[in-house]
């Protein structure tokens, strides 16, 4: 014989109050949670909400189970029954804890959801297992079991959301409150009443679970609770797809921030770029105009950086620059901000500075990149240039600082480097911006070839007969008249023009060559200089081929001048280079000799014909003087290794008797002729010098 459940509905709408009360009460209970509490407490708190709310539905689920009106006595399983509570405080826990993240993502509200419903389920049907009616057993409908564990699901997945999207609201704390204890409420009763339906009392041992609903009763229940399940699963699942969304929002909106902040962030060094500056800059200059106070521009420029990344490659490269900015960020208070404006360039800001406070900052900061730094197992050493600027003395604008900052930054390259200058407005500075327009001029010159070549002769020891001329470059600048190489040359190599000239100046000495071996004039060999980025440029053997076609002159006419410190920066590749210019018929120079490091070891394996030696060893020549003795080492060996010797920056006659008497065979300088025109060398008379 089966058995249906009766209620008592007094008892079932006590289960129901007490329900709602405690669950409002923990939710009460619950809001203290890491809201200013100690450490120490916040587990208590979490503890007793938990045992609260598991109080709540283990009390709902005995009352409910009190409520109704059992064939016989019954009696219960205590370890059964204490087990239940357990169950209903560990879930109870878990679901106070989750409330309490920070956020709620999708995968936390669906795991959850799916934990929380699993524990009240399990706690209501080990409670049922504690309960012993004498001489009945329960059987249970599997669709309405089912049924109960989907409300259990859907009900706490619905109050996870509701708590998580409407925590924040301050207006309407108790109605949310009300809300929330209401769901979790509903939920549990749910819950509870649903599995009690499915349940029923049968005498014998009999099967534990039915298929199937019996009678037009079951029939009528297991719709209206089906349909309320499906009711829930659906809410539950429109809570889902908005938490999802929601959460898609949240990384949209986070991945905006990220995108807005790489746009005022350098992604290497994750310092402030130019772009950042250019918006602080108006809140900064406002404020300190309003307070009168001064602001320290910083301009900082590594010395030689390319050589870094080309020896070392892009990556040390890189890490030097990350260690650097952390080097110099510990050297920092909180009104000083270091930003990356460049490459290798960065801004140092100072806040209500003071030049004395600045200079002192700047020179730490050189200090500390002075230090060695120790990338991927080597040992790095690198210097840097600086420029200060103050606010209001030398700009009343970030364009005016910035650009003053950077011409005393300049100063600093001039001065050596590895030093700092305060902005100071004179001619020399001035110098430097007229400097960087011609640079930019630079551009229109190569392309209009503004460029004319002067002629400096060199003569033999002996007699003073011209044996070969120099060329030199220069600049008939349109509104400046004639600018000499020291204007031009290093803004040439700095935007790679010097390769354009370079090639332009080959092609008029081959011009001249031509003209004067069909004229029957003897100026020959036309020396050229090689900068050290045309040495190494990937055309150059290919641009002389065409040059010879184009001109058909004898090569031993030209001369290609290299320094020594070009020659010797890459030995190997030095020799096979000058080999195969060589096997063109072209005769080869060492320049400034005595400038760099060579040896005499590494000279006599250059297949060069002549031997320049730099100025700097003449300027203070005089007879028995320590540069008159290691001229005539360098002379006479170098004669031995068969070279031809030439001596630049001859400017006195005491000096030409000198290198005369040493055994120099070739002489250069102003004392026997200066650079000029091609018609003033061809009129030039030769010098009446002592022979």
């Amino acid at each position: 014989m089966m058995v249906h459940l009766h209620y008592e509905l007094s008892l079932v709408a006590g289960s129901v109050a007490v329900a709602l009360f405690v669950c409002y009460l923990a939710i009460s209970i619950e809001q203290l949670l890491f809201k200013g509490l100690r450490k120490e407490l916040e587990k208590i708190v979490l503890l007793g909400s938990g045992a609260t709310l598991g109080a709540a539905i283990w009390c709902m689920h005995f009352m409910g189970m009190l409520a109704c009106d059992f064939p016989a006595p019954y009696s219960f399983d205590y370890p059964l029954t204490i087990l239940s509570y357990f169950i209903a405080f560990v879930a109870s826990t878990f679901a106070i804890w989750l409330n309490n993240r920070p956020s709620l993502s999708f995968v936390r509200l669906v795991l959850g959801s799916f934990l929380m419903g699993l524990a009240i389920t399990g706690m209501h049907y080990t409670g049922m297992m504690g309960l012993i009616v004498e001489g009945y057993k329960p059987r249970y409908n599997v669709l309405l079991v089912l049924c109960s564990i989907f409300i259990a699901v859907s009900g706490t997945g619905l109050t996870f959301w509701l708590s998580f999207k409407y925590k924040n609201n301050i207006k309407r704390k108790l109605l949310f409150k009300a809300a929330i204890a209401l769901m979790m409420a509903l939920s549990i009763i749910g819950m509870h009443y649903t599995g009690m339906a499915a349940v029923r009392w049968d005498i014998g041992d009999h099967a534990l679970f039915e298929g199937l609903i019996a009678s037009e009763q079951g029939i009528l229940i297991f719709s209206v609770i089906f349909v309320t399940s499906l009711i829930l699963m659906a809410a539950f699942v429109v809570a889902i797809m908005d938490q999802r969304l929601e959460e898609r929002s949240r990384q949209l909106f986070k991945l905006n921030q990220e995108l807005a902040n790489q746009a005022l962030q350098d992604s290497l060094t994750k310092l402030p770029n130019r772009s950042f500056l250019t918006e602080y800059a108006d809140t900064l200059f406002s404020h300190h105009e309003y307070h009168h106070d001064k602001l320290a521009f910083i301009y900082i420029d590594l010395d030689q950086f390319k050589t870094v990344n080309d020896g070392f490659g892009h990556h040390v490269g890189d890490q030097l620059l990350v260690q650097l900015t952390a080097r110099i960020h510990r050297k920092l208070s909180n009104n000083e901000k270091l930003l990356r404006i460049g490459g290798d360039e960065f801004l140092l800001i100072i806040e209500r500075a003071t030049l004395e406070h600045t200079v002192d900052l700047a020179e730490q900061i050189l200090l500390t990149i002075q230090e060695r730094f120790l990338i991927a197992w080597k040992e790095i050493h690198i210097s840097a240039s600086m420029g200060i600027a103050m606010y209001p003395e030398h700009g009343q604008n970030l364009q005016d600082l910035l650009m003053n900052a950077d011409a005393a930054m300049l100063t600093s390259k001039f001065q050596g480097r590895n030093t700092y200058s305060i902005y100071n407005y004179c001619v020399h500075q001035e110098e430097i911006k007229s400097q960087s327009r011609l640079v930019n001029e630079l551009y229109k010159a190569v392309e209009e070839q503004q460029f004319v070549l002067f002629y400096q002769p060199k003569f033999t020891c002996s007699d003073y007969q011209v044996c070969g001329v120099e060329a030199l470059i220069r600049w008939q600048h349109p509104q400046l008249g004639l600018l000499g190489p020291n204007l031009f040359i290093r803004g040439a190599e700095q935007t790679g023009l010097i390769i354009q000239m370079g090639y332009w100046v080959i092609e008029e000495a081959l011009k001249q060559i031509q003209i004067w071996e069909q004229s029957g004039r003897h100026y020959f060999p036309i020396a050229v200089n090689l900068s050290a980025i045309q040495f190494e440029h990937k055309n150059l053997f290919s641009t002389l081929e065409q040059l010879f076609e184009k001109y058909p002159i004898n090569p031993a006419h030209l001369m290609l001048e290299v320094t020594e410190s070009t020659a010797m920066h890459h030995i190997d590749t030095t020799i096979e280079t000058f080999c195969r210019l060589r096997s063109m018929g072209i005769q080869l120079s060492i320049d400034d000799f005595g400038t760099g490091h060579s040896s005499f070891l590494y000279l006599k394996n250059l297949p060069v014909n002549e031997l320049k030696i730099d100025r700097a060893f003449i300027l203070d020549l005089k007879a028995n003087s320590k540069e008159e003795m290691i001229l005539e080492s360098i002379i006479r060996l170098a004669v031995q290794l068969g070279l031809i010797v030439t001596v630049e920056g001859v400017e006195h006659q005491e000096q030409a008797d000198i290198l005369r008497r040493l055994g120099s065979q070739q002489l250069q300088g102003y004392l026997l002729g200066m650079p000029m025109p091609i018609e003033e060398l061809e009129q030039m008379s030769l010098p009446k010098l002592h022979v």
